[in-house]
């Protein structure tokens, strides 16, 4: 088992933006791998200027007017907004978590010209690890949820928030647990609205996966605009945690813009680029949310499996530098229209498998610890 963490975007019938690590792939049937590059053709669009990382991948500089998010139908006519009209001011406190890091970083200082996007190409296995995620099916159950889908071979641990908003972020610290294939082991924070065939999601984190499941990553399908020359998805992220040493964590913040009604994703300040309004209905996240989740989902798809770690491995009850925490848990509350830490007596918890996963709430000094979870475990439920 080997894995790397790259950051990803998803899009199913829920939206999601994640941060991934990746392991073990197998390899598809013939004539699947040439309709695979077939689409390869369609979804790298003409670089004006490209750029060899020492990972091995490719990252393009693609006309901001000509990037994939634009193949899609609702975005034929959109105008695009370069920077959200405000970005809130999610901390308050100069104290923040100084031994801890953003992980997301480029291998080089690399920069695109003025009026382009940084993209990273996709490559035939960036679509295989896809098809592997449209059967694996990565979403977030919650506790209401249990009684109508699947959960075999899910399992969860997460705290869920139940108010209308306009958004959230979370400090989702940041591990690098061994997957073995048809399995993966995310962290994240969802912000959703609706429900069953109504539901939309907007989620960013990380995930450790085997083969991945659920739809489209990175800007690999149209819908999600890059505006940043800076920062590309699905490239590799380091410095990851360790036990009881150095711990990092990913600050994601997904909110929607006042004025345009466009949903940002931004890694701590910095604006990566959005969904637009268009791709919402009002039953889904037209205008604002309604619940946030944070915490971490593990699954196996083959029976007789064991579930993998979930986080650091470790449960919940040992704490800082050796379980895996979201801190900061913060949203953008709709009555009152400004930033409010949820009290952590009305954070739900939620996790279906006790004996291999917990989580817990987490208070403590400054104000990255006021509103928290430690969440995670060392697996090994089996699948019958």
């Amino acid at each position: 088992m080997r894995s790397c963490t790259k950051l990803i975007l998803l899009n199913f019938f829920t939206i999601t933006l994640i941060l991934v690590t990746e392991s073990r792939r197998t390899i598809p049937l013939k004539n699947e791998k040439q309709e695979l590059k077939k689409l390869l053709n369609h979804i790298n669009k003409p670089a004006i200027k490209s750029f060899q990382t020492k990972h091995g991948y490719i990252l393009d500089c693609i006309d901001i007017q000509k990037q994939l998010a634009f193949d899609h139908p609702l975005l034929k006519n959109h105008s695009i907004q370069l920077k959200p009209t405000i970005i809130p001011k999610w901390t308050r406190d100069k104290n923040t978590q100084k031994s801890s890091s953003l992980p997301f970083r480029q291998d080089e200082d690399i920069s695109c010209p003025h009026g382009t996007v940084i993209i990273k190409r996709t490559t035939l296995e960036d679509l295989i690890q896809i098809q592997r995620l449209k059967y694996l099916g990565v979403k977030y159950t919650t506790s209401k949820d249990k009684d109508f889908l699947n959960m075999t071979g899910r399992h969860f641990a997460i705290a869920e928030y139940y108010r209308d908003n306009y958004g959230a972020t979370g400090n989702i610290n940041l591990w690098d647990p061994p997957v073995n294939p048809d399995q993966f082991s995310l962290a994240s924070i969802y912000v959703e609205n609706g429900f069953r065939d109504s539901l939309q999601s907007i989620s960013a984190g990380w995930i450790a996966d085997g083969h991945e499941k659920t739809g489209c990553y990175n800007t690999v399908c149209p819908g999600f605009v890059q505006v940043s020359s800076k920062l590309a998805l699905g490239t590799l992220a380091r410095p990851t945690s360790t036990y009881d040493g150095e711990q990092y964590y990913l600050q994601a913040i997904i909110y929607q813009d006042n004025i345009t009604g466009n949903w940002w994703f931004l890694i701590k300040n910095e604006p990566i680029g959005y969904w637009p309004k268009s791709l919402f209905h009002v039953q889904g996240l037209a205008y604002g949310a309604s619940r946030v989740f944070w915490g971490g989902e593990v699954f196996s798809a083959l029976r007789q499996s064991t579930s993998p770690l979930m986080g650091s491995g470790h449960f919940p009850k040992e704490g800082f530098k050796k379980a895996a925490f979201v801190n900061g848990l913060k949203v953008i509350d709709r009555e009152i229209e400004k930033i409010r830490s949820p009290p952590v007596k009305d954070l739900r918890l939620f996790a279906n498998s006790p004996k291999c996963y917990k989580v817990e709430t987490k208070t403590g000094v400054g104000e990255e610890w006021s509103s928290a979870i430690f969440y995670g475990g060392p697996g090994g439920c089996t699948i019958t």
